[in-house]
């Protein structure tokens, strides 16, 4: 039924008459004799493509009704009931419902889609979309999807260089016209490529962007990379030489997205749903920036733990290759099922075999082309991580078998709920290599020692506390984006770790008199910092 009246919109609409960056579901549709016959539908084609989108939209918000098959079923219930962690503590083995770790981690609102095969093979939603106006998550509901737009945008920036609009190896500003990158001796007389900006490599700043509120006046992309206000962040410069090393760079996005729009000649998003979203299938996806009123009544609120709800429902992200991409798990599985077909030489949709398979030569550290690569006891998947303020999200897909899931949350902190999530969904389908937790033997501190290692620990303008509460210590920091307190697990009298944090180790540090003086925090993907112990202490007891 959903396809049929998606045909009968499209028969209604021919080039020009609406915006095609409006995203209407979109399918092949010959059958333009539908109506297009009718005299009438001169005067009233609008009206009536506005009904039938009603129509459309109100059977997709029912999808989280949607019942599979008694064995698909099954599956589901066995992925709810079986989120794990990446470590299991003293030979325990914890497994947890996703209500009671979204309860948990007080996350608003969840959706999931499972590739099995090749195949999307279920769909759904959890929780509130919008808790105030007592919308539910289905699986049409849309989220920000925050770094994975880059993923996206990557397979966009490939397609020019089969087109040979663009060169993989070339100086940059080759192709830059209306702007160029301003080399200075940071670069040591190197160029830039667009293969270092997609892949991290190319030396440049600005890890990411935090957004614009709703009502806040929106920088040009000119102004985004040479750091002229309204924009927030600094100018897109050289921080060393390219080709060197790994260092994650949105502000290197940001020039591809330049680099498509003079080559092309025309907009953007534009580029991007004529050229990736609407052959992949991706119909109810877009890059619009700020997204179009239309898809409004789809969007998830975005939710943060400090503040409740983000100001205006969400952020605006002019930032759009990097962080502009609004889409949900279903229409993203398409993007991964094309990747995994494509390497397996069964699909050009939009990129060739050829090309496909280049983006997992890795490029640096664990970056291909677009995508990080994960090497799992033999098996290879490939993965990517977003977050806007108010949502994350997380993808994972295979290179052999067709497997793979994405999962998007529209809260800023917890990510940790989705790793366990896609560990759920790797244990009962069966990744080969994939759900490998690591066993960790851990030590009690006596509790009359526990005040010995409790106070506030600062650096910079960050500060991080360390309580007791009963027998336990807990840590938590002001620029965590884990909202709650965390349990200390002691491997030494002064090395811990923290579940929700990764398996970097945290460590006390003591002088000749044993006095514990500062604390050495490693967070994942970031360089180890030193905090130093103050003699007074704040208080985050709001957190348990």
């Amino acid at each position: 039924m959903l396809a049929v009246l998606n045909r009968m919109i499209l028969a209604c609409d021919k080039p020009g008459i609406l915006d095609h960056r409006a995203n209407i579901i979109l399918f092949t549709a010959p059958a333009r004799a539908y109506f297009c016959h009718f005299n009438y539908m001169r005067h009233y084609k609008k009206i009536i493509i506005l009904l039938l989108q009603c129509v459309v939209l109100m059977a997709y918000g029912q999808q989280h009704h949607l019942k599979y098959s008694k064995a698909v079923e099954e599956n589901i219930k066995s992925v709810e009931n079986s989120l794990a962690g990446w470590v299991n503590i003293d030979d325990t083995s914890s497994v947890w419902n996703l209500q009671q770790r979204m309860s948990y981690y007080r996350v608003k609102g969840l959706s999931i889609a499972v590739i099995h095969h090749y195949r999307l093979a279920w769909a759904r939603g959890y929780g509130w979309a919008d808790q105030a106006a007592h919308r539910r998550v289905t699986p049409a509901t849309l989220f920000q999807a925050g770094s994975v737009s880059k993923s996206v945008n990557a397979m966009g920036m490939l397609k020019l260089v089969e087109e040979k609009k663009l060169g993989l190896d070339d100086d940059i500003n080759h192709y830059l016209k209306s702007w160029k990158f301003p080399y200075d001796s940071v670069s040591r007389g190197k160029i830039i490529t667009l293969q270092e900006l997609l892949a991290h490599n190319a030396g440049l700043n600005v890890h990411g962007f935090p957004g614009y509120a709703a009502d806040a006046p929106l920088p040009t992309i000119y102004q985004v990379l040479n750091g002229e206000k309204p924009a927030v962040t600094p100018t897109i410069r050289s921080l060393e030489e390219p080709g060197t090393r790994y260092r994650y760079s949105g502000g290197g996005t940001m020039i591809t997205q330049l680099m498509a729009m003079d080559v092309t000649g025309i907009p953007y998003a534009q580029y991007m749903w004529e050229n990736v979203l609407k052959p992949l299938g991706m119909y109810r996806s877009s890059y619009a920036q700020p997204p179009l009123p239309a898809k409004q009544a789809q969007e998830a609120i975005a939710y943060i733990w400090s503040n409740g709800q983000v100001k205006g429902g969400h952020n605006i992200y002019p930032e759009q290759a990097a962080a502009g991409l609004w889409t949900n798990p279903s229409d993203l599985a398409k993007y991964i099922i094309e990747t995994e077909l494509a390497y397996s030489g069964k699909s050009a949709k939009v990129l060739s075999p050829a090309m496909t398979r280049s983006r997992f030569k890795i490029v640096a550290d664990t970056a291909g082309t677009g995508l990080f690569i994960t090497k799992k006891k033999g098996a290879i998947y490939f993965n990517h991580s977003g977050s806007d303020l108010g949502f994350k999200t997380l993808f994972y897909g295979s290179l052999k078998g067709g497997d793979g899931v994405v999962i998007m949350i529209n809260s800023s902190e917890n990510a940790r709920l989705m790793y366990e999530v896609a560990n759920s969904v790797a244990r009962v389908y069966h990744w080969p290599g994939f759900y490998a937790p690591e066993h960790r033997r851990t030590i009690k501190i006596p509790v009359d020692s526990l005040d010995r290692y409790t106070g506030s620990y600062v650096q910079g303008g960050d500060t991080l506390s360390i309580q007791r509460k009963g027998s336990l210590l807990y840590y938590a920091a002001n620029f965590s984006d884990v909202d709650h307190f965390e349990v200390l697990h002691f491997l030494t009298h002064t090395r811990f770790f923290l579940y929700e944090d990764g398996p970097r180790p945290f460590d006390f540090n003591r002088d000749a008199r044993g006095v514990i003086q500062s604390l050495t925090i490693r967070l994942p993907d970031q360089p180890e910092r030193l905090f130093t112990r103050q003699a007074k202490t704040v208080d985050f007891t709001n957190r348990f």
